[in-house]
């Protein structure tokens, strides 16, 4: 791939070129260096708000106060003169939090833990952002499994291939089977998000020393990192780790707070690891009333890697990707479906509309704010904001399955 070689700067390959000449910008003079073709960007622009659009806007209105309103106005001038082309409120926001937390009932260990937690989601943006436009999967899977075991061997295999499917890899950096992810997949295309633990706290040998590989203090952000930044998840055989991993996921998806995105659950050839822990979930959860029957479609289990593969590609066949605009859910797809097919639809998933009919149109004047989007079609109506697993049904059927 093209990286941007700077003197005592390292390459930044991949997936968006332009921000890795600025990154490296105050380095020095500069020159291509021409590597090898390895995970490229897609020809749209990935969309990066795991939100689907649920944040709110900010206004200037709720940037809060500090008790002191010279203060404030202080704050907001400066946050002014840092932030005079971005969000000048949204940073007075956080610096007032800062001014709060720092003047309120906050002991020095809650203090440090605040300030760590948003150190650490700031270098994780920044190492994986000129890689935005890269698909990517995260891997989950035991730290325990050895080399020489077949769970070991399929997951290298796997993340070769999505590498061929133009996916980087994200694993936990560890040894096992996030190892396995990091070597299938070659320290160009991977990123190891390793945890600092009492008993392991090193990174595997395939991602080790290089500059994709960040170090986390704690799991909650380093989850956030796993869930926000990749477009599936796969869990091989695991403990207590992976199925935390694995629920995460799951519950993110199931209640509507992140977006929906492929989750399978690979055994090796005749394993039986996830057919025993889905067995659980339909004799347990599912026959309690506990979960809906269309949560199944949330995960797929196999030990089939090409239908491991398909499961994840074929999400992105068609469907790109989604957000909401007040009220009304915007599915934004490659390829129009016709009005033949809408209509079925809207038949066929009715119980996931709240009123009227599922609209083919291009681009809300709202999504202006997206214009590398706009080239796409869309699929528009009101979402109930329920039933997820039946939204999964819904992009299932706008790719032909």
């Amino acid at each position: 791939m093209l990286g941007w070689m700077m003197p005592d700067c390292k390459a930044l390959p991949g997936c968006d070129l332009a921000f890795a000449k600025e990154a490296c910008s105050a380095a020095g003079p500069a020159h291509f260096v021409v590597m090898s073709q390895h995970v490229q960007p897609t020809k749209v622009p990935q969309e990066r708000d795991f939100t689907g659009g649920l944040m709110h806007s900010y206004s200037c209105s709720y940037v809060g106060t500090t008790g002191q309103r010279d203060l404030d106005d202080r704050i907001m001038n400066l946050a002014r003169q840092i932030e005079d082309d971005g969000n000048p409120c949204l940073l007075a926001e956080m610096m007032t939090t800062a001014v709060r937390i720092a003047r309120g009932r906050v002991g020095d260990p809650e203090f440090k833990m605040m300030n760590r937690a948003l150190k650490e989601m700031r270098q994780a943006e920044e190492v994986f952002h000129p890689f935005r436009n890269c698909k990517k999967v995260a891997i989950f899977g035991s730290a325990r499994t050895q080399p020489e075991e077949k769970e070991y061997q399929t997951a290298v295999e796997f993340a070769r291939r999505m590498r061929e499917e133009g996916y980087m890899s994200v694993t936990g950096a560890g040894p096992g089977i996030m190892a396995a992810g990091n070597e299938g997949a070659g320290g160009e295309d991977s990123f190891g998000l390793n945890i600092t633990l009492p008993f392991e706290s090193t990174a595997n040998e395939f991602i080790a020393g290089d500059p994709k590989l960040i170090n986390f203090n704690y799991f909650f952000t380093r989850k956030l990192s796993f869930v926000k930044e990749v477009d599936a998840a796969v869990g091989f055989p695991g403990g207590f780790g992976t199925m935390d991993e694995v629920f995460e996921a799951l519950t993110l998806i199931q209640t509507g707070k992140a977006i929906v995105y492929p989750i399978v659950l690979i055994d090796a050839p005749g394993g039986e690891y996830w057919n025993f822990w889905n067995q659980f979930i339909e004799e347990h959860l599912h026959r309690l009333g506990l979960i809906s029957t269309s949560d199944f479609s949330l995960y797929k289990v196999t030990d089939d890697l090409d239908e491991a593969v398909e499961e994840i590609v074929g999400f992105y066949r068609n469907f790109h990707s989604y957000r909401y605009v007040g009220d009304r859910m915007v599915i934004r797809i490659k390829e129009s479906l016709g009005a033949e097919r809408v209509e079925k639809l809207t038949t066929e998933f009715k119980d996931i509309i709240k009123s009227g009919v599922i609209e083919e149109r291009d681009a809300l004047p709202e999504e202006e704010d997206e214009p590398q989007l706009e080239g796409l079609r869309r699929l528009v109506f009101r979402h109930r904001r329920r039933s997820f697993g039946r939204l999964r049904e819904l992009i299932n059927a706008i790719n032909g399955k």
